[in-house]
Parts: structure tokens; sequence; C-alpha cells
């Protein structure tokens, strides 16, 4: 594991050296620059170590730097700070940690997947005392139930690439934030039958999008390419996609006690998945991939 989180350090690190002093002058250009006092660990170590987190699937962050980081790697990095002071600093990354993650999106293939999961704030019992996130996580219900919380909204392409993302409260319909995911793509998109709207079908054939949903019993069948129907029974790749965020990247968890460490789990979550060398994909041979594109075309 020392050689990936090497590699993941030089990554972030490369990333980090392009993107400050871009956004220093920005920041500066626009009278937004403040001072800021220094701390011991550089921001491609925060960022390193929080993503770091979801690479090793460890359950809790707090487990993870104090029995793990503040223990083997003190060497790696000799400007360690207490627990307290870690969880502070991921605040300041959020922003960094949201431009590495656009820069890793994936290839525009033409081929999309759409999903949401949810992402529980607490136990449903407890929603009216929960404080943390009381004005912005909602009450909902899923198809296992009621839940209170956020939902991730994902689209992914057919090689299991994350091309755009979206948190909501959890009470928000999952057609609402398709239309911005897919601002700047063009082609299939494939759903469940949540996304099947007349509205934001037509709103995304204006923008080059054709939206393919199974339809529901009582809808009268519609004629279907056979194309769409081969990538309407691989819709499932998403659905792995999600299972690995939430089941080995710790995505959701009810144990967060600020909103900024609860976005920044979430984008070490997303970089973590972003940056693994396999992912789930359709694996479409040559002779697929032709008779798509021409059906495509």
């Amino acid at each position: 594991m020392e050689n990936t989180l090497i590699n993941l350090y030089c990554a972030v690190d490369d990333f980090c050296k392009n993107f400050y002093p871009e956004w220093e002058k920005h920041l500066i250009d626009g009278g937004l620059k403040q001072r800021k006092r220094l701390s011991r660990l550089s921001p491609s170590e925060i960022i390193t170590i929080s993503v770091y987190f979801h690479i090793l699937r460890f359950r809790d962050f707090k487990t993870y730097y104090t029995r793990y980081v503040l223990v083997q790697l003190k060497d790696i990095f000799p400007g360690l700070v207490s627990y307290q002071q870690i969880v502070s600093l991921l605040k300041s990354v959020l922003i960094p940690m949201s431009v590495f993650l656009h820069d890793l999106k994936g290839e525009q293939t033409g081929i999309y997947f759409a999903d949401s999961t949810i992402m529980k704030a607490c136990h449903i019992k407890r929603e009216k005392q929960h404080k943390v996130f009381a004005d912005l996580a909602k009450k909902a219900k899923s198809t296992v139930g009621w839940f209170f919380g956020f939902k991730l909204h994902l689209v992914i392409n057919d090689k299991g690439e994350i091309m755009a993302f979206k948190v909501t409260s959890g009470n928000v319909d999952d057609r609402k934030p398709v239309l911005d995911l897919m601002q700047h793509l063009t082609g299939k998109l494939i759903g469940d039958k949540g996304y099947i709207s007349q509205k934001l079908s037509e709103s995304l054939a204006d923008k080059g999008v054709q939206l393919i949903t199974k339809v529901k019993k009582k809808m009268k069948n519609k004629f279907m390419a056979t194309v769409d129907k081969i990538l309407l029974r691989k819709r499932a790749i998403i659905e792995t996609v999600n299972d690995q965020l939430k089941n080995i990247s710790q995505l959701e968890h009810t144990r967060h006690r600020s909103v900024w460490n609860f976005m920044a789990n979430i984008l070490g979550a997303l970089i973590a998945y972003s940056l693994q060398p396999k992912k789930p994909s359709l694996n479409l041979k040559r002779n697929e991939q032709k008779f798509i594109g021409l059906q495509m075309a």
C-alpha cells in the first residue's frame, strides 16, 4: 500500500502545484485574499490523508487518523497535527478537492447512465433531534422506506468513470438535477423509471441527449431500438458504482459533526473511486462499439 500512497501524493501534489498559484492570483485580483495562519501540513498532505482514508476502507476517519496515520505514517508526514486540527483543516481544501475531482472526470463516450443514491444523516426516528443538518437534510421515501438525509445524483459513462455529480436534499426529485448534470454531454442517457418525463426528454433532446428508460406497467409500449434495449439491460453498472462508493469508500455514514466534513467525505470518496485502476465497465467489444456507434449516428 506504500506505493499506492506515494502515487496518490504525487498526483495530488502535481495538481496543487498548478492549482494554488492560479487560485491565489484569482483571490488577489478579486480582493478576496485573506491572511491565513500557516499549517504544519501542506494542502497536498491534507488532501492525500483525506483520500487515502477511503482507499484503505477504514470504517471511520477518527480511528484511521489516530490509530493508523499518527502511528504508521508519522515518518512520511512529519508535520502531522492532532485529530481535532486535521478535522478543522479539511474545510480549507474543499475547493481544491472539487477542482481535482473535476480534472479526474471520465471520457465522453456518448453512453451515460444516471442514478441517485440516498445518504442518511441519521436514523429516521431521530430526525427531529438532529442538529448538524437540521436546515439541509430532508425526510423522503425511497424504494427501501423512509429516510432523513440527502441524495447523491450521479452520471457515469460505460467505462464506469464519473462524469458529473450533485448533492441535494433527500426530497428532491431525481429528474430535477439531470439537465445540469448533462450540461456538457451529448449521446444516450440511460435511467430507471424514476426519470420518465416527457418534458425532461424533450429538454434533453434539444441538447443532443436521448433519454432512455423502461416504461411503467400502465404505459403503452413504444418502439425501442435494439441498441437501446441492450443498454437498458446494462443499467446495473451504475448501481454497482453506487454500491462501491457506499460500502467500500464509506460515502455514507451518520457520524458527521459539520457540513464541511460531510462534503470533504463525499469528495474524498469520489476522488478515491476515480483514481482506482479498475472500475465497473461494460467492456464493449469492437463490434459492439461499432454497432452502437452506427445506431447513434
